[in-house]
């Protein structure tokens, strides 16, 4: 005779209708507006936008100059070039551009009139007089340097995104030992434009109109205490030395399990 199976006796379920789940209501649907799913396959419907930034060939400039960004960042940066960093402030960048826009070259339309005017002047029968020639913005890093020497220049305004840097690194150091206020601004392009070039290194004044002395005074007041006052201060200061986000995050994944292993020890 067989033996009678042990184990567990199993329970009928209760009817659904008593103890089941409750049947969900159903959705509303409108039936205007029908649901069209998009198919993302080949030949299909057309794939959303995406940012494809990341996978972009750039041009070679472009990754050079991100490039060079990034080992600024990465690499201890000595001061004479971390000093570029700091840019004289919008305020005084403001008043100093409004004065300089003053003091600009004349173009080669004006020139062209002043000299129309002059033979005129000479058919007509007057005696030829050469005119006067105007206080100007000195530009070029060969004729501020001669205004600096000579301590002609009364204000050395320098870029400071000049490529090579090297070409105005002395810039600073040879004002501060001739005793001449100078600011560093931000953009080669913007001195450039006051000077109708495509871009300039630095500027110099070294005259000018009566009426603009006070202002001049200001300005000249203002880069001695942001710049020429703070030799000792930009001496000391070290630029760079920052990480990426994956070495940060590498170098706190290790402080967090050493805390965790004293923690450990102490307890």
């Amino acid at each position: 005779m067989p033996k009678p199976r042990k184990g567990k006796k199993k329970v009928a379920s209760a009817p659904g209708g008593l103890f089941g789940k409750k049947a969900e209501p159903k959705k509303y649907v409108n039936p205007l507006f029908e649901k069209r799913a998009k198919n993302f396959g080949i030949g299909q419907d057309i794939q959303p936008k995406r940012d494809l930034s990341r996978f972009v060939r750039w041009p070679k400039y472009i990754r050079l100059q991100r490039q060079k960004a990034i080992l600024y960042q990465r690499l201890k940066v000595p001061p004479p070039i971390n000093q570029f960093t700091s840019a004289a402030d919008k305020q005084t960048a403001t008043q100093l551009f409004r004065l300089m826009d003053k003091y600009k070259p004349e173009s080669k339309q004006a020139k062209k009139e002043r000299l129309r005017k002059r033979a005129e002047e000479r058919v007509a029968g007057k005696a030829d007089k050469p005119t006067k020639r105007p206080p100007v913005m000195r530009s070029g890093i060969n004729t501020v340097t001669a205004l600096v020497e000579s301590k002609r220049a009364q204000l050395v305004i320098i870029a400071h995104d000049v490529e090579p840097i090297e070409i105005v690194l002395f810039m600073p150091a040879l004002c501060r030992k001739m005793g001449v206020p100078y600011a560093i601004v931000k953009g080669k392009a913007r001195l450039g434009r006051v000077v109708s070039r495509k871009t300039a290194t630095c500027l110099a004044i070294d005259k000018v109109n009566p009426e603009d002395k006070p202002a001049l005074s200001k300005l000249i007041e203002a880069c001695k205490t942001n710049f020429n006052e703070r030799a000792d201060e930009i001496r000391r200061h070290w630029g760079g030395g920052v990480m990426g986000a994956k070495s940060q995050a590498r170098l706190a994944k290790l402080e967090k399990a050493k805390a965790r292993e004293l923690a450990q020890k102490m307890g």
